[in-house]
């Protein structure tokens, strides 16, 4: 179960360590929790703290290639280790076949068939595909599936 007291407890650890980029990648991402946290007016649940951490993801992703553009890959380098820091705590990404299976099986409960299905079954899948599947990929593929 992921909670923001695994973060705190890493950061304590990190700074313990003196290792810089686990301390400045926890601290991002509390930070990041915090902020949602005075948004919501209260304690985040698991999926949301998910939802955090694809963000910084992608966050880390397009830093990379501004940095590998700029021809900094001093800063490349850095962003990567944060980016796998992070990655560490997303659950495992879905293979395009678990997907489609998923979508699939979402599509027979839904009793969907059709392109206007298509909110039906992301209703079902999304929840089921949180934090192991981009959304847009999803999408596409539900739409592909569905024959739209």
């Amino acid at each position: 179960m992921l909670t923001k007291a695994i973060f705190e407890g890493r950061l304590t650890d990190a700074m313990r360590s003196k290792d810089e980029v686990a301390k400045r990648t926890y601290r991002m991402i509390l930070s990041a929790v915090k902020l949602v946290e005075v948004e919501k007016h209260g304690a985040l649940d698991e999926p949301a703290l998910l939802a955090i951490l694809q963000k910084e993801v992608k966050t880390r992703q397009e830093t990379i290639a501004e940095a590998e553009q700029a021809n900094r890959p001093d800063l490349a380098n850095d962003t990567r280790a944060e980016l796998e820091l992070i990655k560490s705590f997303l659950p495992a990404v879905l293979s395009p076949q678990e997907l489609e299976t998923i979508i699939r099986e979402a599509m027979h409960e839904a009793g969907a068939s059709a392109p206007g299905d298509m909110g039906k079954v992301m209703k079902l899948v999304t929840p089921k595909t949180q934090g192991r599947a981009d959304n847009r990929e999803v999408s596409q593929l539900v739409r592909k599936l569905l024959g739209g």
